[in-house]
């Protein structure tokens, strides 16, 4: 436990001292924000600052800190580290960075923010790459929460799937302040109670759980095959760094009344979540060592968890808090799909017929994605693998967009640039190494991965001392 409590107090601390630093790094001001300038009762709208911080992390957190943080525990002590070292310096970092910048830019998207810094034909691209993975967050989504409270009620899958959808709907097109400004807190409650308890648990049963003194190896049971570098990277992504999270931030940063509310927002949400994710860690290394590592359905070891440490009451509420997490992550993944298409066309969104327009689309194609997983036996595993490279991937391009406007700014630029190098190294080396993508040998999925890093420093050296200098500053 020694391990585990320095880790918690390590976020927490990073919260205070690195949070203030990349805070002073950007430079808040008192200037009027697009929640002000820009108030169009749909989604531009001003809101209490403990409602956004509820509404950004539940758009961040999915199942993404508790699955992936049980998933990621297979690998052992080295999940902690990546947890709190990823969260701190990448993470929280990425998700604050984002949110800024879109309130600097009268709340723009993520890929009209990517692309004011890392040209046309990036921004273009970075469209249709972050509605795609906006759609498969909603389709993912759906099916694993209609499957649990199945289970709970007794009611057909397919119509929890019905309703959600239609939840997803109304989501996406009315106020944010009628809905989700409305539940959220409730739904947070649920996903925080679990967290807490399973946290106390922790405390009171004292387990026996591996210290970093006992090294870094990797305890998984497919060891050969899945390296600690980079797979467990990408599977535990929403607990460290997400390039979902920076979808998220502009919808909050068009309801913040002052830009000084962005560290304990968007920098503390995601801290918050890393949090979620050590304790899940944890709980679930725990797990692996009383069971053994068979179970690989992360809905089974959360049952597990809850049922015998919080009581039946308990459990149901913190499997509330699981179907909740999803859900509202995938309603906001439609409401960004609609916003970034909205940007694309320059098409106001007051009016809701001019909503229904962007919307019924991307309504019909997620309805697509989703019976695809349905039908097909290998399809709900085939999006989920897609999701999390995407994932990743666009916090690789984000990353690079916050370093390009540090430059360009004359701003502390290493702290972007170093996650954007570790993060590429991260998404290619995968892509060589994972079975379902080529399957190579991790020695030439590391070269691979390496050869990357270096032709990015070569050109982002290029790009800062030859073109950099001759653009435009956009920092303020």
């Amino acid at each position: 436990m020694i391990t585990f409590t320095v880790a918690l107090v390590a976020l927490i601390l990073g919260y205070f001292l690195y949070g203030k630093f990349v805070e002073k790094v950007f430079g808040p001001d008192e200037r009027q924000t697009p929640a002000i300038t820009k108030m169009d009762g749909v989604d531009f709208i001003p809101m209490k600052s403990w409602k956004i911080f509820m509404i950004q992390f539940l758009n961040i957190a999915g199942l993404g800190p508790i699955f992936g943080a049980i998933m990621g525990a297979k690998f052992g002590s080295a999940s902690y580290l990546w947890i709190v070292f990823g969260s701190i310096f990448a993470g929280a970092m990425h998700d604050y960075m984002a949110g800024m910048l879109s309130i600097r830019h009268l709340g723009e998207s993520l890929p009209e923010i990517i692309g004011r810094y890392l040209g046309i034909t990036t921004k273009q691209i970075m469209r249709v790459f972050s509605l795609v993975l906006m759609l498969l967050v909603a389709a993912v989504f759906v099916s694993g929460p209609a499957g649990l409270l199945n289970t709970l009620t007794g009611m057909d899958a397919l119509w929890w799937i019905i309703i959600i959808f239609v939840y997803y709907m109304l989501a996406t097109l009315l106020p944010v302040d009628k809905i989700i400004g409305k539940i959220y807190p409730l739904f947070a409650f649920a996903f925080l109670f679990m967290a807490v308890g399973v946290l106390v648990m922790l405390y009171v049963i004292h387990p026996e759980l591996p210290e970093l003194t006992d090294g870094l190896s990797n305890t998984h049971p497919k060891a050969d095959s899945l390296p600690i570098f980079p797979i467990m990277f990408v599977s535990i992504a929403c607990g460290a760094i997400s390039g979902f999270h920076a979808t998220q931030s502009p919808l909050m940063a068009r309801c913040m009344v002052n830009e000084k509310l962005g560290r304990p927002i968007f920098y503390g949400a995601m801290i918050t979540e890393g949090i979620v994710a050590l304790i899940w860690a944890a709980a679930a290394t725990y797990f692996f060592h009383e069971n053994g590592m068979g179970e690989s359905n992360p809905a089974n070891i959360v049952n597990s968890i809850t049922s015998n440490w919080l009581g039946t009451a308990g459990a149901i509420l913190a499997i509330l808090g699981v179907v909740a997490a999803p859900i509202t992550s995938g309603d906001t993944a439609l409401r960004s799909a609609r916003l970034i298409v909205a940007d694309f066309l320059q098409m106001e969104q007051k009016s809701i017929t001019k909503r229904l327009f962007i919307s019924v689309p991307i309504f019909i194609v997620t309805m697509g994605i989703l019976v695809y997983s349905l039908e097909d036996k290998d399809g709900f595993g085939m999006i989920w693998r897609y999701f999390a490279w995407l994932n990743q991937a666009l916090s690789v391009f984000t990353l690079w967009a916050i370093t390009a406007y540090l430059v360009r700014a004359k701003k502390m630029y290493l702290i972007s640039l170093i996650p954007a190098l570790f993060m590429t190294m991260v998404c290619v080396s995968y892509i060589f190494v994972a079975p379902e993508c080529m399957g190579q040998d991790k020695s030439i999925a590391y070269i691979a991965g390496g050869i990357a890093v270096v032709t990015s420093i070569v050109f982002f050296c290029y790009w800062k001392f030859r073109v950099a200098v001759n653009m435009p500053n956009f920092g303020d």
